[in-house]
């Protein structure tokens, strides 16, 4: 299905404030999950929404949550998320994150009660406009083995890093500390596929390719071994240890655990001021410099191009914004059930 940037946002809003969130947090919501659609990042964006309004209806999200700054200093704060929308509660601390750096230089923000957030390559991103870097990471429920374990020990706890450019496309790298993020293995499960052994260590924590056993009797695999296990603990340190949030296993699922509970997710966002360290626009230049030289490094046999960190996505959402988004089968059958649910007319996605 295509579909309209316009038309997949109104409907997001539609059913955000159809079960009672303001208007506000729906269009940074819908902002949010569409944006990460035009990405081409399907598994976090508008998918992921019938499970949001199901777990807004069960009370573990609070449809009038309200996030705010508990404690603070020149370059750090600390924000309760009072179980909102990820999303609103993430932009609130990004926000309050490049505020004070805008001063500081360099600042960190925790955030506590929070939920599943979405795609984290939006928050570094904001930064973008701010001319200043940006970096947003979150923990969640252990879904990832580690080296000599059987069974999930770590969230896939995401990373996202942004920094903006002159005349070339900004950087934006966004990734999980497994393999591949648990949505690639559900959605290959909801349309049948197998998928690569690499990605899923099953019970006995032998390589699978069965996307079904997948979170029950099946483990993601760390990215690069020990080396994502350890920046995943790291994470686990800024996002939740450090700001009090659920750790580990005291996580709940958003999607399959009880949704009148809040989930207790953490988060944490870090802003660079840059013209703090050096001015802006000799900044952007030593960039694309680097991009520029980077693309131009000699190709490997059958390569026709070298792609910098989030290249890729902003190619695709250039041509979204102009052509509408292509959804996959999983994405529409998920807002199809969402429409069913709150009887709302997803044809308008048609025009």
């Amino acid at each position: 299905m295509n579909v309209s940037v316009r038309a997949l946002e109104a409907f997001c809003v539609e059913a955000l404030t159809r079960v009672g969130v303001g208007e506000v947090d729906a269009r940074i919501t819908a902002d949010v999950l569409v944006t990460t659609d035009t990405w081409g990042t399907f598994t976090h964006g508008t998918k992921a929404l019938r499970a949001y309004i199901r777990r807004l209806g069960g009370g573990g999200l609070r449809r009038d949550g309200r996030p705010t700054v508990v404690a603070e200093g020149p370059a750090w704060a600390m924000v309760d998320g009072d179980s909102s929308l990820g999303m609103v509660s993430s932009v609130f601390a990004m926000n309050t994150a490049m505020a004070k750096a805008a001063t500081a230089g360099v600042a960190l923000v925790g955030l506590r009660n929070n939920c599943h957030f979405g795609a984290a390559g939006y928050y570094a991103a904001m930064a973008i406009e701010k001319n200043m870097i940006g970096i947003s990471m979150a923990n969640d429920i252990p879904t990832v083995n580690a080296p000599g374990a059987r069974g999930p020990i770590m969230g896939s706890n995401p990373f996202a890093f942004a920094a903006p450019a002159g005349r070339e496309k900004p950087i934006l790298l966004d990734m999980a500390t497994s393999t591949v993020a648990g949505g690639k293995v559900f959605a290959a499960a909801a349309l049948g596929k197998t998928i690569p052994a690499q990605w899923l260590l099953d019970a006995y924590a032998k390589p699978t390719a069965d996307p079904t056993l997948f979170p029950h009797a099946a483990s993601l695999t760390p990215l690069g071994g020990y080396k994502g296990y350890g920046i995943a603990f790291l994470i686990e340190v800024l996002s939740a240890v450090l700001t009090g949030a659920a750790i580990r296993w005291d996580v709940l699922s958003w999607t399959f655990s009880d949704a009148s509970k809040p989930t207790g997710h953490g988060a944490a966002f870090l802003a660079v001021h840059i013209a703090s360290f050096i001015p802006v626009e000799r900044f952007k230049d030593r960039i694309d410099r680097t991009v520029r030289a980077i693309r131009g490094s000699e190709k490997a046999a059958g390569a026709d191009r070298i792609y910098l960190p989030g290249e890729m996505e902003w190619e695709r959402r250039e041509k979204a914004l102009v052509a509408g988004i292509d959804l996959p089968d999983d994405v529409v059958a998920s807002l199809l059930g969402l429409a069913e649910d709150l009887q709302l007319d997803l044809n308008r996605l048609l025009r």
